[in-house]
């Protein structure tokens, strides 16, 4: 089934404090959505609402509505690492388990979910979320070498191929190429492309460019003042937001006068 995900009105809170406020925008399916804006404007604080990541702050909570595919992710009768499961996360750096092997880091999410294949069918699900990451022609021979072996941009693609092999129904990317080299930024948005095709990715970016070459569409966040919250100014094709934007801000932030 291709899922969509639906915001209403959501307000991130720390504490008492408001991160962000009154975002609503629909994420569609089998596409890519850029999240663009300064630092500290919530982007990837409002990633994290998206799978309930933030949940692991104390005292985070949410107020308004996170639906996929008909189902309110902060339903009382949700469970959070369900959540986690359809909905995967690509962090900022890459963090393959220390201590596993290649092949062991791509399996140990199904492992975590009590769901690991034994056997022959743990190779095919190794190879099928290796290939579906362009990392197994590169790594085949050496599957028992530990993940940290490899270089940072077939890390960061491991940590894909992990959050690929459990199957999820949306992958979220927070700054994916930010600590990585352009040779290796190159091969994270190819293959960014070709998983558009599967997944609705969300992807929190600083480069305007990236967003402007690897998403069809693209909200920009911002925020009044210091101590403010995030909000999200405006959401529209990508080919739309970079050529004419509806707001002066979102044109001043893209054209580099601020951020």
């Amino acid at each position: 089934m291709a899922t969509s995900i639906d915001v209403s009105d959501l307000d991130v809170y720390y504490g008492d404090f408001l991160a962000v406020q009154g975002v609503t925008m629909t994420i569609p399916a089998r596409s890519v959505t850029a999240l663009i804006g300064p630092s500290g404007c919530g982007k990837s604080t409002f990633l994290r609402t998206l799978n309930r990541m933030h949940e692991v702050v104390p005292g985070a909570h949410v107020e308004g509505k996170v639906v996929v595919d008909g189902q309110s992710l902060y339903d009382s009768a949700v469970d959070p690492v369900e959540v986690r499961r359809h909905i995967g996360m690509v962090f900022q750096r890459p963090n393959p388990f220390p201590t596993m092997s290649i092949r062991d880091n791509v399996l140990s999410g199904l492992r975590l979910n009590g769901n690991a294949p034994k056997g022959d069918q743990a190779d095919e699900v190794a190879e099928k979320a290796l290939r579906g990451a362009n990392l197994w022609d590169e790594v085949k021979d050496r599957l028992g070498k530990p993940g940290m072996s490899l270089s940072g941009g077939q890390q960061q693609r491991l940590c894909i191929a992990r959050a690929i092999a459990v199957e999820p129904q949306v992958l979220l990317m927070d700054e994916p190429c930010s600590a990585l080299d352009p040779i290796s930024t190159s091969a994270i948005e190819d293959l960014i492309d070709e998983l558009r095709y599967d997944y609705a990715i969300v992807i929190v970016t600083h480069n305007m460019q990236q967003a402007a070459r690897v998403s069809e569409n693209t909200a920009f966040f911002n925020l009044a003042g210091p101590g403010m919250p995030g909000r999200l100014v405006e959401m529209s094709p990508t080919r739309k937001m970079f050529t004419k934007p509806d707001d002066p801000a979102t044109e001043a932030y893209i054209s580099g006068r601020f951020g």
